[in-house]
């Protein structure tokens, strides 16, 4: 990963956003969850996991049934989630705000500042904005998470690929953690 998370001691609280909070950015909560149960010695260092959508098209509803069962295959099987929408809020309530794709970093970055024009108490010195950056950032360049929705259960899978790739690297350079590998 770039130099652009800086390694804490303190525990992190990430957000994972996509379009829709519908396909990606449950899936990566969800693998997160899965690798604070699964890697003690995480749960430490994050101290709060959250995803949402740039839009509110599916807001309310539950992940998309392939998420779910691509989750599943992978034996991440009691992940429950109701989708929304990002709000101005989350940008002082999380550390890292994880866009999917380019698209979303944009939507992000504007909304950000839109969020900041709009609520001069965010802006006040003991509230610390979250990094806004594309959760595929590394050290190899910028990836995106391709976003399965329009495609069959096999981007879901190739989409859960990707996700365990960066997340694995996130919380290496960012959380500061040396863990044993995940299987």
């Amino acid at each position: 990963m770039s130099s652009s998370a800086e390694p804490t001691s303190k525990p992190v609280s990430i957000l994972f956003v996509c379009l829709g909070n519908y396909c990606r950015s449950p899936m990566a909560e969800a693998y997160f969850h899965f690798l604070v149960q699964t890697h003690p010695s995480l749960s430490a260092r994050i101290s709060q996991l959250d995803s949402a959508g740039t839009t509110d098209y599916h807001s309310g509803s539950s992940p998309d049934p392939r998420t779910l069962s691509a989750l599943r295959s992978k034996g991440i099987e009691s992940y429950k989630h109701t989708a929304r929408q990002i709000a101005a809020n989350d940008f002082v309530d999380f550390d890292y705000i994880l866009a999917m794709d380019n698209s979303n970093l944009r939507d992000l970055q504007r909304m950000q500042k839109r969020a900041l024009e709009r609520n001069p108490t965010l802006k006040q010195p003991e509230r610390k904005l979250g990094q806004v950056r594309l959760f595929g950032e590394g050290r190899g360049g910028d990836e995106q998470v391709g976003d399965p929705y329009y495609g069959g259960d096999e981007g879901f899978e190739e989409c859960f690929a990707q996700i365990e790739r960066f997340a694995l690297g996130f919380v290496r350079e960012a959380c500061e953690w040396e863990g044993e590998e995940v299987k």
